[in-house]
């Protein structure tokens, strides 16, 4: 079962206090969300007082950092379907860079509606093979032109990360709930993994940010 972490919290992934072993070769970072439902604004909805589900868009990035916490490998800009993408192939992975040259991190897919249980957005590590130069990966999440939107995370519902190994076992949980603390917040800092003495930890962070904009949390926090 795996363990419910507090905000601050660390824990080893390898292993656990009940001497449980994990397979760090493969690990499937899991975030999902849920919206809160707003009043239908059909006359059925106000009749019988149904609820309908807003779309949000939002977004997991990775940021991978070297022994200074940095994002060394900020990529190279390409076209793609005539707009311009930057940072592709570099140390962040996100919607429009979603594998790492490496092959050791990627972003499976790129959810836009938030809706459906369980996992929103999943980012697969090979944390045994990723390379030593990387020292640390945060995990945030941004919605998508959120301020524009005027969508936040006081908005947002059973948010949550979570840690499964490669054979399937959880490792680690730690749930967010949307309250009046996260009212006017486009973005979350949801945790990070990072070496320790031959071995992975991971800390449950939950530090939310006004900006709607991942790069503006990396270029304040991140960049040299």
């Amino acid at each position: 079962m795996a363990i419910n972490l507090v905000k601050g919290q660390t824990i080893d992934l390898r292993k656990n206090d009940k001497g449980e072993t994990f397979d760090l070769s493969s690990v499937t970072i899991g975030l999902g969300w849920d919206v809160r439902q707003k009043p239908s604004s059909g006359f059925l909805g106000k009749l019988f007082g149904s609820a309908e589900e807003e779309e949000y868009d939002l977004d997991a990035v990775a940021f991978l950092l070297n022994n200074n916490g940095k994002v060394a490998n900020l990529g190279r800009s390409i076209q793609r379907n005539g707009r311009n993408v930057s940072m592709f192939e570099g140390d962040v992975i996100y919607f429009n860079s979603m594998r790492h040259p490496s092959g050791h991190i990627w972003l499976t897919g790129d959810n836009r509606t938030g809706a459906g249980d369980g996992d929103d957005e999943q980012i697969i590590v090979k944390l045994d093979s990723l390379d030593m130069k990387y020292d640390r990966i945060v995990f945030a999440v941004s919605i998508y032109q959120g301020r524009q939107n005027n969508q936040n995370f006081g908005m947002v519902r059973n948010a949550f990360i979570r840690a499964e190994d490669n054979k399937g076992k959880k490792i680690a949980r730690f749930s967010l709930s949307g309250d009046a603390t996260y009212n006017g917040m486009c973005s979350m800092t949801f945790a990070e993994v990072y070496r320790k003495e031959g071995t992975w930890k991971f800390r449950a962070i939950g530090e939310p940010h006004p900006t709607d904009s991942f790069v503006e949390i990396m270029e304040r926090n991140y960049l040299a």
